[in-house]
């Protein structure tokens, strides 16, 4: 099995759907105009997405309540520091900016909503590269 998507049931899901469109370079594979603005937007591998939509029958969780480590959106990011002060200039708020002993370079964010997005650059990649 592989993942298709994970979903966030938020509040105000066409801002966010545009802010991680516009910021985090995410695409659109399917969006919805109405109720519960269901959008499934891709990485750029085009092999995950990450669904955001507004659906009252669920729990919308306080992300801005939650521990980092509880949960977050884990991203490649070829430059943490560069896409930090990319990101935050566009109203996410920096949480913690760590370097591991091996080298690789952590950045946890919290989004315009709250949701916390880590910024990865490993010493050694987890994911297999394209070739």
């Amino acid at each position: 099995m592989k993942f298709e998507h994970f979903a966030l049931n938020v509040s105000n899901p066409k801002a966010m759907s545009l802010w991680y469109e516009e910021h985090l370079g995410l695409k659109v594979k399917k969006k919805m105009a109405d109720p519960p603005y269901m959008t499934f937007l891709a990485d750029d591998s085009g092999t995950v997405m990450l669904e955001i939509y507004s659906n009252p029958k669920g729990e919308t969780l306080e992300f801005s309540k939650l521990h980092p480590l509880a949960v977050h959106l884990a991203l490649v990011s070829e430059d943490p520091a560069g896409d930090k002060a990319r990101l935050c200039a566009a109203g996410a708020v920096e949480i913690s900016d760590d370097f591991l002993p091996d080298g690789s370079h952590l950045v946890m964010l919290r989004d315009p909503w709250g949701v916390c997005l880590q910024l990865c650059k490993r010493a050694v990649p987890m994911l297999d590269q394209p070739k």
